[in-house]
């Protein structure tokens, strides 16, 4: 089912280049098997200087803008995995030409790398743009980056959109930034014909009573035993049963029993909701045997120490008794 994720992410000075490098697979990372992932990628609204090759301007940001300001932004966002390439490349371009129109710099790449512990594509986009505004005053690669000149424009750099903003601003911006990606993507969704609806916010603001899932990784996936990966994914498909049958409108046909009908629904969503707790006790009880199990085992190797330190001493002549100090007690 669709899922939502949105992260926005600020690039510091030196940074730019790499990170521009490293989402288009470019560079170094060209030829590296774990990131033969890239589906699309493209950039746009870039100065004269840096229209053929947009490594330029990150280049240049990472030289002329000052040491303590950010060079980039950056948002990351899921993409549906029932879309097709052309599908996800729709959305993205939309959400860009809704966010940054024709007034920031800006670079994307969509990667479909496969998931840790499904397997399944993991579709996303990485979407980096500079806060510069662009104002149709040309200006070299030096010269745009330099502070902005409000009463002569044309003798300062392109003005930065966050200046003077409050963290409460800032604050306010993505949380509307991140309820406008939900509505964009549902639209797409419907478009295309899928009934999942993602929603931008918290569980808790929801009123889904469960813990966040945290990300685990490729490294997290390998510390888990087998018992442990399908409690995890039992938990995953309770969840999305459970989710599936909160967001689900059915339409109801009217000219039967309405109240039925209504009983059916609510008695599905129940059993979902009972589904996915018992994934969830499954889940955190097998999280407890093998933190029990690891404690008793440390215990364990803990005793095994201690004895042998106390076979060492014993085996030790008299000689090296006598000259051994007494151990403290």
């Amino acid at each position: 089912m669709a899922s939502y994720h949105l992260t926005a992410k600020i690039g510091n000075k030196g940074k730019a280049a790499a990170h521009a490098a490293y989402i288009a697979r470019e560079g170094k990372y060209s030829d590296r098997d774990r990131y033969e992932d890239l589906e699309a990628t493209a950039s746009g609204n870039m100065p004269e200087w840096a229209a053929h090759n947009a490594a330029h301007f990150w280049t240049a940001a990472d030289e002329h803008e000052r040491v303590n300001g950010s060079v980039y932004r950056e948002i990351e966002v899921a993409l549906p995995r029932e879309f097709t390439p052309s599908q996800r490349l729709e959305l993205v371009q939309e959400f860009i030409e809704q966010e940054l129109g024709d007034k920031h710099a800006y670079q994307f790449a969509i990667h479909t790398p496969k998931a840790a512990l499904e397997k399944d594509d993991q579709p996303h986009a990485h979407i980096m743009y500079s806060e510069r505004i662009r104002d149709g005053i040309e200006r070299d690669p030096e010269h745009y980056f330099k502070r902005y000149n409000a009463k002569n424009p044309e003798k300062g750099g392109a003005k930065k959109f966050s200046g003077g903003k409050s963290k409460n601003e800032l604050k306010a911006e993505l949380l509307s930034l991140r309820e406008r990606w939900a509505t964009l993507q549902n639209t797409h969704l419907e478009k295309y014909g899928h009934n999942d609806r993602v929603d931008h916010r918290s569980l808790k603001d929801q009123g889904i009573d469960r813990e966040p899932e945290k990300h685990l990784g490729a490294i997290g996936v390998s510390r888990l035993n087998t018992h442990d990966i399908s409690a995890l994914l039992e938990r995953r498909s309770a969840e999305g049963e459970l989710e599936r049958a909160r967001r689900e409108v059915s339409i109801i046909d009217l000219s039967g029993d309405l109240e039925k009908a209504k009983t059916e629904r609510t008695d599905q969503q129940e059993a979902a909701r009972a589904l996915a707790a018992q994934a969830m006790k499954t889940f955190k009880q097998e999280q407890a045997a093998r933190a029990i199990a690891a404690q008793a085992m440390e215990t364990f190797k803990a005793e095994q120490a201690r004895k042998a330190q106390e076979r060492q001493e014993n085996e030790l002549s008299p000689v090296d008794k006598e000259s051994k100090p007494e151990r403290r007690r």
